[in-house]
């Protein structure tokens, strides 16, 4: 979750897909409550079946099972066919002005740099323009058709409301009241907030339909804010904590990755790793990476030492 379960409580709206939240998480489920008989918040749910959760929406609209990523095209193209989204947040927190590499196309489902032999994309096009500073050329106004901005709206051009019911099953009137309650919070007094589960974690195209609902968080400004936010509604420890507490057998806590049978030292390892600044003065939780690796190594060889001693060793 990029927010914290109590941050849902100050949230206007709450869109649930891909989750039953009111059955599978009742004790996190509160919060959404609280958000509703304090704040008014609306709570939308979007799922193949009329859930519990679903039962004390303020508004509910079908799909057609694996079809979200159809429906969240479709919300993405109405938010920016009536410039629904924040701008200045856009401009300064997102890639929306960075220059795509001419080479790079979507044409019939493949983007560019496709093998059908190898059944997988050569990505040599797919980089931005890089300047003679070593930063991403940008183009402020949007208007560069090579800019991220103009080839998103190119690419999601096709999710029209008929698309989005032929393919999801989502009665076009009810999908368009969906996008309508979603857009008003593209303003910076109105937050929105996406939670969503296994419906979606455990899909085959997961990946692409958190990322799906991403982007539309990022175009309405409602990431890193009070209220906002992409919120995955976590289980057990044994989930959370394989992930947090670095018990997965190829992550360091912190999410820090183990090194590969190429890395055979530490200047090899952080050569694919850390951060590389696209523009002057940008900033990331990863920049750290170094420093977080030696807290590691630190607390492990802290422990190390500890246990040792309790075994009188």
């Amino acid at each position: 979750m990029t927010n914290s379960w109590g941050d849902i409580a100050s949230t206007d709206l709450v869109v649930v897909m891909g989750g039953n939240a009111a059955e599978a998480h009742p004790c996190g489920f509160k919060w959404v409550v609280k958000a509703k008989e304090n704040r008014g918040a609306k709570l939308i749910v979007v799922d193949p079946r009329y859930t519990r959760t679903a039962s004390v929406a303020d508004y509910y609209c079908p799909i057609r099972p694996g079809t979200d990523i159809a429906f969240l095209g479709g919300v993405i193209k109405y938010l920016l066919e009536n410039d629904k989204i924040q701008h200045e947040y856009v401009k300064n927190y997102t890639n929306v002005a960075y220059l795509v590499n001419p080479g790079f196309g979507y044409a019939d489902g493949l983007f560019t740099g496709y093998d059908e032999a190898k059944r997988g994309y050569d990505t040599s096009t797919w980089d931005y323009q890089m300047g003679e500073d070593g930063f991403a050329k940008t183009d402020p106004t949007l208007q560069d058709p090579n800019c991220v901005f103009q080839l998103m709206k190119k690419h999601f051009a096709i999710y029209t409301p008929e698309l989005v019911e032929k393919i999801c099953g989502s009665p076009k009137d009810k999908f368009l009241k969906v996008a309508e309650m979603i857009a008003t919070c593209s303003t910076p007094t109105k937050t929105m907030t996406s939670m969503y589960a296994l419906g979606w974690t455990q899909h085959s195209k997961g990946s692409q339909n958190i990322r799906c609902m991403a982007m539309i968080q990022l175009l309405l400004g409602n990431i890193g804010v009070r209220g906002g936010g992409m919120n995955a509604l976590r289980g057990h420890s044994n989930i959370q904590g394989l992930t947090d507490l670095g018990l997965m057998s190829n992550l360091i806590p912190g999410y820090l990755t183990m090194p590969t049978e190429k890395e055979p030292d530490f200047n090899a390892y952080m050569s694919t790793r850390g951060f590389k600044p696209l523009q002057p003065g940008q900033m990331s939780f990863w920049q750290n990476y170094k420093k977080f690796l030696r807290v590691v190594r630190q607390v492990h060889v802290g422990r190390e030492r500890d246990g040792r001693e309790q075994l009188g060793l």
